[in-house]
């Protein structure tokens, strides 16, 4: 087990490239505040160093609202940031006092979707729990098909490839006329509500037609659960706490 010092004071910290991946990405996008000690508090129980993407957006970052609140990706918040969204350690589950013996279910949930997608970095060993990839590569939880999906990434190139405008790609078929104004609307811990669902054949042929509300996180979360057990009898695992 390393300590918090080991941790942080280290030679080449990723946050000055971060911050310049942030500074000029053009993609839209509002990044939080950090609560310095609850960051210090998350990187010592992800025992990472600063000089990983991962370890220096936790310490560094209150979290990322990406695409006009599209997407949501989690980190060390102030307690009065106004967005609701809440922190990587609480999605996560960690506990409240360091526990070197503590490791994250199956993996790290990193991010959520406005349509109840999920973003993971995969455990020690991903086919034990049901996923695609190789130890620390992100997966996706697609809500269209229900299923894990792998990208073939780490945390860095992940979030390299969003602030370069990666979302517009891997969302074209998932996005309709007025998005922007539907998702930007959206508290942290809220989700869009879609029905017909988007894995049915009617939401593939007219997805602008379909009815959208807004709705807890935690709920679309739940559906997709539920209907993964009942469509295809697979139990998709940990999708986060929010």
């Amino acid at each position: 087990m390393r300590d918090l010092t080991e941790l942080t004071d280290v030679e080449e910290p990723a946050w000055p490239l971060l911050a310049h991946a942030l500074s000029t990405s053009p993609v839209s996008h509002d990044a939080l505040p950090v609560d310095s000690a609850h960051g210090r508090a998350t990187l010592l129980q992800l025992q990472v160093t600063a000089r990983s993407w991962l370890g220096a957006f936790a310490l560094n970052c209150g979290g990322l609202l990406l695409d006009s609140g599209w997407l949501r990706i989690y980190g060390s918040p102030d307690a009065e940031t106004p967005s609701g969204m809440p922190s990587l350690a609480d999605v996560n589950g960690f506990p409240e006092e360091f526990d070197p013996a503590w490791r994250p279910e199956g993996g790290l949930v990193i991010g959520h979707d406005v349509l109840g997608g999920v973003f993971a970095l995969n455990g020690p060993d991903p086919a034990a729990v049901g996923r695609p990839g190789r130890p620390g590569q992100v997966v996706y939880f697609a809500p269209d098909s229900l299923r894990w999906e792998d990208l073939e990434v780490g945390h860095g190139d992940w979030l390299h490839w969003l602030l370069g405008g990666g979302t517009e790609q891997f969302y074209e078929t998932l996005r309709w006329p007025g998005w922007r104004a539907e998702s930007g609307a959206l508290h942290g811990t809220q989700a869009l509500s879609i029905v017909p669902f988007l894995w049915s054949a009617e939401a593939r042929r007219d997805l602008p037609g379909t009815s959208r509300r807004p709705a807890a996180l935690a709920e679309v979360l739940s559906l997709h659960r539920d209907s993964a057990h009942k469509l295809d009898d697979v139990d998709p695992g940990f999708l986060g706490i929010v």
